[in-house]
C-alpha cells in the first residue's frame, strides 16, 4: 500500500524544471511604488482599492508580495485578459479581501476564479484556500513561504527559484496537496516570488502562468 500511495504521489506531481546557463543568478531584491501606474481600472472590493482589466468569462485574482503593489502585476494582468480572463489584482492581500474579490467576480456571473499570489500574497491564499478548499478553481503561486494543510483538489502550480531559502516549501507543497494536477517549477538563481519578472526567467515563468490559467479554465 505504501508503494502504491507513493506512485501515486509521483503522478499526480509534475516537477518542471527549467534549464539555465551556469552563469545565470536571481535579480536582486527590488521594490514597488505604492502609487505605481498601471492601464488597470482603479476599481472598490468591498472598500479596499483593486485594479482590474478584462471583461472574460474566467475569473483571475492577484494578489502580490509584501514589497510590491497590485499595479506590479501589470504585465501579467494585460496577458490574462488577452486570453479571455476578467482579473482584479488586490491591493489588500488580507485573506478576506482576496475573498472579496472571488466573491466580487462571482457576483458578476464568473463562476470560476483562480487565485495568484506571491510570496505574502501566496502564504494569504494558502490560508484562504485551506480554510475554503472549494473556493478557487485552480491556484499559481511564486514561492511560498510555508506549507499548510487543508487544500483542495484544484489543479496547483508552485512556482520558486532554487537558491532562494524556501525553495523547498513548493516542492514540498506540489508533493503533499490533494489533486492530479500539481506542479513545481524550480528555477535557477536566488529570485524571489515577484523578483523573478526581473530576471531571465521572466518569460519562462510567464508562458507557464499563462498555459496553466488557460488549461484549466472552465470551458
Amino acid at each position: 500500500m505504501a508503494d502504491m500511495l507513493g506512485t501515486l504521489r509521483r503522478t499526480a506531481m509534475t516537477i518542471l524544471v527549467v534549464l539555465a546557463l551556469a552563469s545565470c543568478g536571481g535579480a536582486p531584491e527590488t521594490t514597488s511604488s505604492p502609487a505605481g501606474d498601471s492601464s488597470g481600472q482603479t476599481i472598490s472590493v468591498a472598500g479596499s482599492l483593486a485594479l482590474r482589466w478584462g471583461e472574460g468569462d474566467y475569473g483571475v485574482v492577484l494578489a502580490h508580495g509584501a514589497a510590491f503593489n497590485a499595479a506590479s502585476w501589470e504585465e501579467l494582468a494585460v496577458a490574462i485578459a488577452d486570453q479571455g480572463a476578467s482579473v482584479i489584482a488586490v491591493e489588500d492581500i488580507d485573506p478576506d479581501a482576496i475573498r472579496d474579490a472571488v466573491e466580487q467576480l462571482q457576483g458578476e456571473g464568473v463562476a470560476d476564479v483562480a487565485l495568484v499570489g506571491a510570496s505574502a500574497g501566496a502564504d494569504a491564499i494558502l490560508d484562504l484556500a485551506s480554510q475554503d478548499p472549494e473556493l478557487a478553481d485552480q491556484l499559481i503561486l511564486l514561492s511560498p513561504n510555508a506549507t499548510v494543510e487543508g487544500l483542495g483538489e484544484e489543479p496547483k502550480l508552485f512556482v520558486a527559484s532554487k537558491d532562494e531559502p524556501v525553495a523547498h516549501v513548493s516542492t514540498e507543497l506540489a508533493e503533499s496537496s490533494p489533486g492530479e494536477e500539481n506542479a513545481v517549477m524550480i528555477l535557477p538563481g536566488s529570485a524571489h516570488a515577484q523578483n523573478i519578472f526581473a530576471t531571465d526567467q521572466a518569460g519562462p515563468v510567464l508562458d507557464a502562468m499563462l498555459q496553466r490559467l488557460k488549461r484549466f479554465a472552465a470551458p
